[in-house]
């Protein structure tokens, strides 16, 4: 209990000068706190406003962690209204508030040999100048079912961590990686001079993934075998995906409920989600705002 609440429970009965040379405190520091205590009832109710403000937006994402949290309540908030993040992780810890957190599954890939292999064109530099020039991509799987699995082809803007295009099969033959960067190809509008990294996978490295490639005008960039740093971007996405949708189930009760969460994870993770690479935006807006800034440079 605090000192100084002890004496004001007991004032009425003991002398305070008596009970704060028991407890061995200053009367000054006592009566001190006596005049304090409106500021600390306005205190106490702040903080409990900000915490149903916390409770709410964890509700809606209950991934959320602090930053995020904190990014999420000062959107939009003029600066001298927005509230600190050490006061934000105070209250969370305060009310046992917390974001998300699994132990990562480490997994094996084995190693496809190379029908085509391109030169690493990235050097885990995962960073782009515009949306459009840089991306990553790579297959994972989806537990599901009666010990069944699909899985889920990706390719990420490197600019934005957009996920700008995806393709979910029951297989993984070269069209699942086909039909994810096809459907990049329709999002963008075209991918005509852009960088496409992978894994040495057997899909990526097929001379049918090669033709689209091509085609679309892609150059086709490739890590080393057996090297998941080398696509730490597309697999940390795959870890987060997985953790933010199973949240520590070990698999979707069916294909259909497989698919249902991760279409609504992604449009969420596109357009909603706040990113810590995008300075807690969406991906989505990221790209607006760096849109805007090229038109307002430009006029």
């Amino acid at each position: 209990m605090n000192r100084f609440q002890f004496v004001a429970d007991h004032s009425d009965t003991y002398p305070v000068k008596r009970l704060c040379q028991v407890i061995d405190i200053a009367r000054s520091s006592y009566y001190a706190w006596i005049n304090a205590a409106e500021k600390r009832a306005a205190r106490a109710a702040a903080d409990a406003e900000l915490a149903d403000k916390i409770r709410a937006v964890h509700t809606v994402d209950n991934t959320y962690g602090r930053p995020r949290i904190t990014a999420e309540i000062n959107h939009g908030q003029p600066a001298d209204q927005r509230i600190n993040h050490k006061r934000i992780a105070r209250i969370m810890r305060a009310n046992n508030i917390e974001g998300l957190r699994l132990r990562r599954k480490h997994r094996t890939t084995i190693a496809e040999p190379a029908d085509t292999p391109s030169p690493d064109l990235l050097n885990r530099d995962f960073t782009a100048i515009a949306p459009n020039t840089r991306y990553v991509g790579d297959i994972t799987y989806l537990p599901c079912g009666d010990n069944e699995f699909l899985y889920l082809a990706t390719v990420i803007d490197c600019f934005s961590r957009r996920l700008v295009g995806w393709s979910i099969a029951e297989h993984m033959r070269t069209e699942l990686v086909e039909d994810a960067l096809g459907a990049a190809a329709l999002t963008r509008g075209g991918l005509a001079g852009a960088v496409f990294h992978a894994d040495r996978g057997s899909q990526y490295t097929s001379k049918g993934f090669a033709m689209i490639c091509a085609k679309l005008g892609v150059a086709q960039s490739m890590g080393a075998v057996g090297t998941s740093a080398d696509n730490a971007l597309a697999e940390s996405f795959n870890a987060t995906l997985k953790r933010e949708t199973l949240q520590g189930a070990a698999r979707w009760e069916s294909p259909r409920a497989a698919r249902l969460a991760v279409f609504r994870w992604i449009t969420r993770y596109n357009t909603r989600r706040r990113h810590s690479y995008c300075n807690y935006l969406s991906p989505a807006d990221y790209e607006n705002a760096h849109t805007s800034d090229s038109l307002q440079k430009a006029a």
